[in-house]
């Protein structure tokens, strides 16, 4: 099933308790429909001292949030998604509120994991 919100676009949460930040998306979990937003929704954990991490303590990280209770945003305002056909076969997303396709990141190929460009 496609999934409106991709990872490296920018979201803004329209529910809960951050409604109206802002966010890069930097992971989705399709299994569970949730994302996780660069920065928002971050929870502490207590890290008990292990072979890899000798110290042990309190580490903060991001906890997920649904993907109903985010969306993107085009042109600095937030849109709903729709799909449309691509004339190859395939499908892109298209921003609601502008009309205009969404920019899809593409991974570079070769070793630069961290990396992406947008087309």
């Amino acid at each position: 099933m496609a999934r409106h919100v991709r990872t490296g676009d920018t979201v803004v949460i329209n529910s809960g308790d951050h409604k109206g930040k802002t966010g890069e998306v930097i992971r989705v979990d399709t299994a569970r429909d949730r994302v996780y937003i660069k920065g928002i929704n971050l929870r502490t954990k207590h890290m008990r001292p292990t072979r890899l991490n000798p110290r042990g303590g309190v580490i903060t990280k991001e906890a997920p949030i649904h993907i109903s209770n985010v969306n993107p945003i085009a042109e600095g305002k937030p849109t709903r998604v729709r799909f449309e056909s691509d004339g190859k076969g395939g499908k892109k997303r298209v921003a609601v509120r502008t009309g205009k396709a969404l920019p899809v990141m593409v991974r570079r190929s070769g070793g630069d994991r961290g990396k992406a460009d947008t087309v």
